[in-house]
């Protein structure tokens, strides 16, 4: 039977594993720096300072002031508190917000609720690539468009909307921009005033550090957002998210931060080679093909279409415990939504049928996977593959 060092993890989009070094750095804010950010006395002072440093680390990383970055516990909170914050501060002058079909549950549920409030929600199509009609976006902005959400690398395919160009184009229509840059943020590098992002929410456990702490990028220069806090309780975070801050995850964020800042462009590269290594000698399996434009798209991502061959059935081969190969953990969708039994939405936005929506895996890998993994993994699929679609005739 198969134990944990014996795992080939290839869901990376889904959640990564601690840095060690991100481990290191929050141990002492666990046992002996435990003391409250909000405490007056020296014990909390030097939380406090803590907090400080890790919300500069955040900030830099995307080109932020360090009081436009409020911690939540994730980006799904970060993604409620943005799209519920703006919809009741800004309904005076607008009710209407634009987002796209492929976005992320958080964001499309969020929206959901909001129609139920009275807000007009458009929600934009994709073409097959997965990427939105640059001008059926600017066509759907009307004057009374508060928000444009759009998120800047899909989570099931990896593709990269064109962020900076659909910034540009909402704010002269005199609408806000918000992206979603939880698979952004620690990958590829992000300059918020150059491509006009508004709000960002973004989440640690998707670049190395803890689960349970994320945050939200608030434009406070040029064009200052303000909106009423979701959480009430204490008035922290400047009055936007109260309750007692998370100081070993808010350390653990800035310290994934700061090892992205200077190992993002290493990690491209050797990321993109292994992806481009197992992609290239999947598709010499026949009737596979890739979901998604390879040209924009993000380097640690593949989403496959194995025609004829059930992506459960797929999962369950490569993760057989009476197997003799490793544990391969890949995924068919969005770790989110796992539980439904349907397709993945992101899919048919992007044309295909339930069928093949059901035939496909995504491969998300990270920087801790190796070459000698990826052969095992290539040959595993290959066999897998083929035993399903011999069953299937």
């Amino acid at each position: 039977m198969n134990t944990l060092s014996s795992i080939i993890y290839l869901d990376n989009n889904a959640t990564t594993p601690v840095d060690p070094r991100v481990l290191s750095a929050m141990m002492p804010y666990f046992t002996t720096s435990f003391a409250n950010a909000s405490s007056t006395h020296q014990f909390g002072a030097d939380a406090y300072q803590a907090v400080k440093d890790a919300r500069a680390q955040v900030a830099e990383l995307i080109g932020a002031d360090t009081n436009e970055i409020i911690f939540t516990s994730g980006a799904t909170e970060s993604i409620n508190l943005a799209l519920k914050g703006v919809a009741e501060q800004y309904q005076s002058k607008g009710t209407h917000i634009i987002t796209v079909a492929t976005e992320h549950t958080a964001v499309l549920d969020t929206c959901q609720f909001l129609a139920t409030k009275g807000f007009d929600i458009t929600y934009l199509p994709v073409e097959p690539n997965g990427l939105i009609n640059v001008e059926q976006f600017e066509q759907a902005l009307r004057p009374d468009t508060i928000l444009a959400c759009v998120m800047y690398v899909n989570n099931e395919t990896g593709v990269i909307q064109p962020i900076q160009t659909l910034a540009d184009i909402a704010h002269k229509a005199g609408a806000l921009f918000m992206t979603d840059g939880t698979q952004a943020v620690g990958k590829i590098p992000i300059d918020v005033d150059a491509l006009g992002i508004d709000l960002m929410p973004m989440s640690a456990h998707k670049m190395y550090g803890p689960k349970g702490i994320g945050g939200l990028y608030v434009r406070q220069r040029h064009n200052r957002i303000k909106f009423p806090a979701l959480l009430h309780g204490g008035g922290h975070e400047r009055g936007m998210r109260s309750g007692t801050l998370n100081v070993p995850g808010i350390i653990g964020l800035g310290e994934a931060c700061a090892i992205a800042a200077k190992e993002m462009e290493h990690d491209r590269t050797t990321i993109g080679m292994l992806r481009d290594y197992a992609e290239s000698e999947l598709l010499t399996i026949p009737h596979t093909t890739i979901n998604g434009a390879t040209d924009k798209r993000l380097y640690n991502v593949t989403n496959l279409c194995f025609h004829g061959a059930d992506s459960d059935a797929i999962i369950m081969g490569l993760s057989s415990p009476d197997s003799s190969t490793p544990l391969i953990a890949v995924s068919n969708g969005s770790a989110c939504t796992a539980a439904t039994i349907e397709p993945s939405h992101v899919l048919i936005a992007m044309g295909l049928d339930d069928t093949a929506a059901f035939n496909s895996i995504r491969f998300s890998l990270g920087k801790f996977t190796a070459k000698d993994e990826m052969v095992i993994v290539v040959d595993a699929v290959k066999r897998v593959v083929g035993a399903l679609r011999e069953m299937v005739g």
